[in-house]
């Protein structure tokens, strides 16, 4: 039995959707009481458990890990990441569970620039403390976010503070089949993995590509970092630390270019989602 935390999130529902495909046992959680999961129920698919569960309300957590062999970790970023992640693993573990997928961050390093990697390090490092079997998924940013960017992309602008720097940019779905992989061939359990899409985009290229597939002139705006910060707060109404996540992680990509890595094709056999075939899929969105 596999249980899959996040399973109403972009990249736990990819996996859920992959692993219900292969016919895998599986329990979704949710932390709506009896509300709906994507991809549980379906003509000519094999039923799958939707069962309540918070990472703050570990009574949940020990009723739902009961009898389960595997377990995908995927939390929203938060203050509270490291607490409330540190927890679950501490329940599963008790639980009996042999074998955690975490969704980590890239720059998971004790010293990073971002928080939030920093974070990330210290539940890695209480994963490998834990002693169970355990495979670290790293991703970049989520190409899914880019849909967030649709109301300025509506005024014609892009605003972000990364200069010409290449971006690694991924499609959840393929997130989700490599966890998928993770889940169900052991040669692949017990690594590190840090996955991209085949192409690092700046985001002058990215305005670009949207220009063509709107119709309309979008350009990018080039902020510095504190002038993106109180943007993200005073306008966009993020709360103060994802304001200070999302500009630590855009100056990183300043500080260290970043470039595709070739985990993707290497496990799933297959080149990763393009950001082309995903903007031309999503090309509604960012039509007014």
């Amino acid at each position: 039995m596999i249980v899959v935390m996040g399973a109403t999130g972009a990249t736990g529902n990819a996996l859920l959707h992959s692993l219900v495909t292969s016919g895998a046992p599986v329990r979704a959680l949710t932390r709506t009481p009896h509300g709906p999961v994507l991809g549980t129920t379906g003509a000519h698919r094999p039923p799958v458990e939707v069962q309540y569960a918070d990472a703050t309300d570990p009574h949940s957590l020990r009723t739902a890990f009961k009898g389960a062999d595997q377990l995908f970790l995927a939390m929203a970023n938060s203050p509270a990441q490291v607490e409330l992640e540190t927890r679950v693993i501490d329940i599963a573990a008790h639980a009996g569970i042999g074998h955690i997928v975490k969704i980590s961050a890239p720059a998971a390093e004790p010293d990073s620039p971002v928080a939030i990697s920093r974070g990330h390090h210290a539940i890695e490092d209480h994963l490998r403390a834990s002693g169970l079997t355990h495979t670290v998924l790293r991703p970049y940013a989520f190409m899914q976010n880019l849909l967030r960017l649709a109301p300025t992309v509506a005024r014609g602008v892009i605003l972000g503070t990364t200069g010409d720097a290449p971006c690694n940019q991924i499609d959840c779905r393929d997130i989700g089949d490599v966890a998928a992989a993770a889940l169900t061939r052991p040669d692949i359990a017990g690594g590190t993995y840090t996955l991209t899409g085949p192409e690092a985009v700046s985001h002058p290229e990215l305005a670009a590509r949207l220009t063509v597939l709107t119709g309309r002139p979008i350009r990018y705006a080039d902020l510095t970092p504190d002038e993106l910060r109180a943007h993200l707060v005073h306008t966009a109404h993020m709360p103060t630390w994802l304001a200070d996540h999302v500009t630590e992680i855009q100056q990183l990509a300043v500080t260290r270019p970043e470039s595709p890595t070739t985990a993707v094709i290497d496990i799933l056999g297959r080149p990763p989602r393009t950001l082309d075939a995903f903007l031309h899929e999503h090309r509604a969105h960012f039509r007014p």
